[in-house]
């Protein structure tokens, strides 16, 4: 008999964990728009959607990624494997602070890009000579990565030295 509890008390705890990580995953992200680029007669079009990222050390830094979005069956129920390509634009937002001391280069936010192998990255580069911040976003796969790749970059205010680890 406590055997069987401690059992059910150990999945109510991990599905509290599951729940609790997957809205910290979907916190790491949020949706500004979307535009149709082509039509599907079932499930959803084919779509670019741009999606906004605030650095998590970097209070004031946000940056907005465009991508593509399969569509169709596949696409509706996440088994599509989205292409490669990636935009990205970051902007500072607002006073920028940092809450920790960075590293030189830093792989800020990753996204599954397919079901198994595809991740969108984005990493962050410190440039101390410039006192500025450099974003570069590609996708990588298990058995053969993308060189296709966008980068951006934040300077930030002279009175404010970015702190290195």
């Amino acid at each position: 008999m406590h055997t069987k509890s401690l059992g059910v008390a150990a999945l109510v705890g991990l599905l509290g964990f599951a729940a609790i990580a997957a809205g910290s995953a979907q916190a790491a992200s949020e949706q500004v728009g979307e535009v149709s680029t082509a039509f599907r007669w079932v499930g959803r079009n084919d779509r670019v959607v741009v999606e906004a990222y605030d650095d998590p050390k970097v209070q004031g830094v946000t940056c907005y990624v465009s991508r593509a979005r399969t569509g169709g069956v596949k696409g509706t129920v996440g088994l599509a494997e989205d292409r490669a390509e990636a935009s990205i634009a970051c902007r500072q937002v607002g006073a920028v602070q940092f809450s920790a001391k960075l590293p030189l280069q830093e792989d800020v936010f990753t996204e599954r890009m397919s079901v198994l192998f595809k991740r969108l990255h984005i990493v962050r580069l410190v440039d101390p000579k410039r006192n500025t911040l450099v974003y570069l976003t590609y996708s990588d796969k298990l058995v053969d990565g993308s060189p296709q790749n966008s980068v951006t970059a934040v300077p930030v205010p002279p009175g404010s030295p970015i702190p290195l680890k």
